[in-house]
């Protein structure tokens, strides 16, 4: 396997592994806080489980732009195209986005997540709001898939080159 591919693999590996464990602390993170507020208030289950869930989708964004990966170099159909290595080192830095966006924004989404398991014991009809400022933590995380995802499917590898410095300088 030609360094370009194994660049461009590494950041799909990344980007699904390191979005991967933020969204599983998150997710558990606040399951201990939920299961905290079921043990007195169990009819509340399925408010707290949304608020459980809203973490886990930094992951399911990090496995997207991995398996995007996989499409464009062509590894799920056996005949994987070989990138140059300046190819493979842009796939993987537009890889990046979500991976480090996707593990810090999960832990913070839990963080609110589990402020608001603990509103919802005191205050039921707060629920919508609960669900609005859990959310806004999302913004972020969508933003780094947008850039990441569009940065693999539209970035043409047909025309990365790399010169070397001293190529560079010998030219002009």
């Amino acid at each position: 396997m030609a360094m370009g591919n194994f660049y461009a693999l590494l950041g799909a590996a990344l980007a699904v592994v390191i979005s991967g464990i933020g969204s599983a602390i998150g997710v558990a993170r606040a399951g201990q806080a939920s299961s905290a507020l079921l043990t007195k208030q169990p009819d509340k289950f399925g408010k707290v489980l949304i608020l459980q869930l809203l973490p886990s989708t930094q992951g399911l964004y990090g496995f997207v732009v991995g398996f995007m990966v996989l499409v464009r170099l062509g590894a799920l159909g056996g005949n994987m195209t070989v990138i140059s290595e300046a190819g493979g080192w842009s796939i993987f830095a537009y890889c990046m986005p979500i991976a480090i966006v996707g593990l810090a924004s999960a832990i913070m989404q839990s963080n609110v997540a589990i402020s608001c398991v603990n509103l919802l014991g005191k205050q039921e009809t707060m629920f919508g709001r609960t669900i609005i400022m859990t959310a806004l933590v999302e913004l972020f995380a969508i933003f780094a898939f947008i850039v990441s995802l569009l940065g693999v499917m539209l970035i043409n590898l047909d025309q990365i080159t790399y010169v070397a410095p001293v190529a560079a300088a010998l030219v002009a």
